[in-house]
């Protein structure tokens, strides 16, 4: 495949082109990473139990390049815009898979968050230290209610980050498929449900549009007695992994404090997509 003219779609957890000479999309992972995850093998087992997913090309990847994964994709056009309703069949599909994939996949969702969150605020270099002190206390608020939640869907393989930008539209099949799985894992859909509904509200989509993926795929994660808990916890996985992220002194950066301030002062603020 001919590199030459590849244009650069997107450069934010791992850089992705589309080639000029053929229809192909490349995605360099970030290198030395030990936290991959086999995509590869994860796509192709889902394909297999026809998840509506981004196919990879048929060739043999991934590469491993100075450290990064690279991987091979199926170009898509993308001439229309995928809304929540449209990621209500295959995130069902996904979630009612009841085999498991033939690789490792990390469990403990909600463990892993917390730690995760953790270590984003201890790293940021944005953060003043009142706001580590705001972000430890809501973290440590919220684990020690975790072992009071109890879920009702059976846990099993999620997407981990299900949302409008991680789905695109597939013109041959007429249907939204999924992408970007390098935060799949073993653990509850309400994740991934709660994931959505944070989307659409933080994002401002119009309230009905919400409403469509309610029905389409059967729930509304709202009426879960622990949607406030999930909630608050992935919205400040969301606040942490920006911090993190985030360059003093950014645009990206003044959004992300931004958003500190209205959870200190328990606002309820619309979100600037990063």
């Amino acid at each position: 495949m001919d590199a030459g003219g590849a244009n650069l779609l997107r450069h934010h957890t791992n850089a992705v082109y589309a080639l000029a000479s053929t229809p192909v999309v490349v995605k360099i992972g970030r290198p030395d990473h030990n936290g991959h995850i086999d995509v590869v093998g994860l796509v192709r087992w889902l394909e297999r139990e026809s998840v509506p997913t981004v196919s990879l090309i048929d060739t043999d990847q991934p590469l491993q390049i100075a450290g990064c994964p690279v991987t091979f994709w199926r170009y898509l056009d993308q001439s229309g815009i995928v809304s929540a309703a449209d990621l209500a069949e295959p995130l069902a599909k996904l979630h009612s898979v009841s085999t498991g994939p033939p690789i490792r996949l990390l469990e403990n969702q909600i463990r892993n968050t917390l730690v995760a969150i953790g270590n984003s605020i201890d790293t940021s270099t944005i953060l003043s230290a009142g706001d580590r002190a705001l972000l430890h206390a809501r973290k440590e608020e919220l684990a020690l209610q975790a072992p009071e939640i109890r879920y009702e869907l059976s846990s099993g393989v999620i997407h981990g980050d299900a949302h409008h930008r991680n789905a695109l539209w597939d013109q041959q099949s007429g249907r939204a498929v999924l992408c970007d799985w390098e935060n799949a894992a073993i653990g509850p859909p309400e994740w991934d449900l709660v994931t959505i509904e944070v989307h659409c509200r933080r994002f401002d989509h119009p309230p009905d549009e919400y409403q469509q993926f309610c029905r389409g795929y059967g729930l509304d994660i709202r009426e879960w007695p622990g949607y406030a808990w999930l909630r608050d916890l992935r919205e400040l996985r969301m606040i942490t992994t920006n911090a993190r992220k985030s360059a003093p002194g950014s645009t990206t950066a003044a959004e992300v404090l931004r958003r500190i301030e209205a959870l200190r002062a328990d606002a309820p603020t619309t979100w600037r997509i990063l």
